[in-house]
């Protein structure tokens, strides 16, 4: 029988890791601009993308890598991956199109999901094997795609070993594992095979992601962190610096905060 743990989360004054005081945070940079989204590799390059579609590629130091002009062709960008930094996907919901980026954004191949009947993909992201997985709401199975667009493996129906579907917006491969993570259900964990391992009550998050040993959230302006290991959750309220941001990403010791459309770089 598998073992599922749920972790029902609740804002406590005794709760590890809580802080009842805003927590600052040095400002590295301020990078102005009209910025709708961003992406951080593991390299520490950023990915930004602007109201105009324009994709810019910059290094740690904030000097410009490469630009990405050809986006007007599939629409509104809208998801970036970067978690190969040799390898940038852009996600086309609308179009349900992924375009590849090599790692000065030049186009290495484009993946049209409609060839292979996905009409209904929220989510994707770099799997372990350089391909793509896709979540297919449509049959609520995990597809793992290559880059010539067929699909190399996919998961059974995951309505047949839970009580509902979920209809994840983060998709993350990580440590052999597959995380899905939907805020009305929480983080659902599958190992490639598409055999839930694991199930965390973390509900109503944004920004979700796998930082090294550690599963990150936003809530509000409360940072979360979780260890997996030792099933462990540190809180650190952030008011000055979280209160009406669009985004966060963390890479290495850095805090990257997207707010009206400028992206502010703190120091961890």
């Amino acid at each position: 029988m598998k073992k599922i743990i749920f972790i029902l989360m609740f804002f406590s004054f005794t709760a590890k890791g809580y802080s009842q005081q805003d927590t600052s945070l040095p400002l590295v940079k301020v990078i102005k601009g009209k910025y709708a989204d961003f992406a951080v590799d593991n390299l520490g390059n950023i990915l930004l993308l602007d109201s105009n579609n324009q994709l810019k590629k910059i290094d740690p130091n904030f000097d410009s890598v490469a630009i990405f002009n050809d986006v007007r062709k599939y629409g509104k960008v809208f998801s970036i991956d970067a978690g190969n930094p040799l390898k940038i996907l852009l996600y086309y919901r609308d179009f349900g199109t992924i375009v590849v980026l090599d790692r000065l954004l030049n186009v290495r191949t484009t993946i049209d999901l409609r060839k292979q009947n996905i009409f209904q993909a929220k989510a994707i992201c770099q799997s372990y094997d350089n391909a793509v997985w896709v979540y297919d709401e449509g049959e609520a199975k995990l597809k793992r795609i290559g880059d010539d667009g067929n699909i190399i493996d996919q998961t059974g129906d995951f309505r047949l070993q839970l009580d509902e579907a979920p209809s994840p917006a983060f998709i993350e491969d990580h440590d052999r594992l597959v995380y899905l993570y939907d805020s009305s259900k929480g983080l659902l964990i599958f190992d490639y095979f598409g055999t839930l391992k694991n199930k965390l009550a973390f509900l109503g998050w944004q920004d979700f992601q796998l930082a090294g040993k550690y599963i990150v959230g936003r809530k509000g302006v409360l940072l979360e962190r979780y260890q997996l290991a030792s099933l462990s959750l540190e809180e650190k309220l952030l008011l000055g610096i979280l209160k009406n941001v669009d985004k966060i990403r963390i890479s290495g010791d850095r805090l990257f905060c997207l707010r009206g459309g400028y992206l502010y770089v703190y120091s961890l």
